[in-house]
């Protein structure tokens, strides 16, 4: 017996995709601490060294690794990129007309 797989289009925003409240800002977390984590990996940093360098505890390097982000916020978050020497930009413009809602995402360079 073969079963249909049933294939839905993403919006392009995984947490909006399963409904969930301040989807936007969901994800706009997730991808500041994928890149986070990626600058830890790339830095070469063991958790207690990450932990020094951002200035929070070991346990919250883990969480932040791990996607578990409810204690952070997006500006905390900032602050982490900005000690592993980052440079954090916000760029406000115009959504295109093209787009029916204006959007909120991280741009990495």
């Amino acid at each position: 017996m073969t079963q249909e797989i049933r294939v839905q289009a993403s919006s392009g925003n995984v947490f909006a995709d399963l409904g969930l409240e301040n989807s936007d800002e969901l994800l706009v977390k997730a991808e500041l601490a994928y890149k986070i984590s990626r600058m830890i990996t790339q830095q070469q940093l063991n958790p207690t060294e990450a932990a020094e360098v951002l200035g929070i505890e070991p346990s919250q390097v883990s969480a932040l690794i791990h996607g578990k982000l409810s204690n952070f916020s997006i500006v905390s978050l900032f602050r982490c990129l900005n000690a592993l020497g980052q440079d954090v930009e916000i760029f406000v413009k115009t959504k295109p007309q093209s787009r029916s809602k204006a959007q909120t995402r991280v741009v990495a360079t």
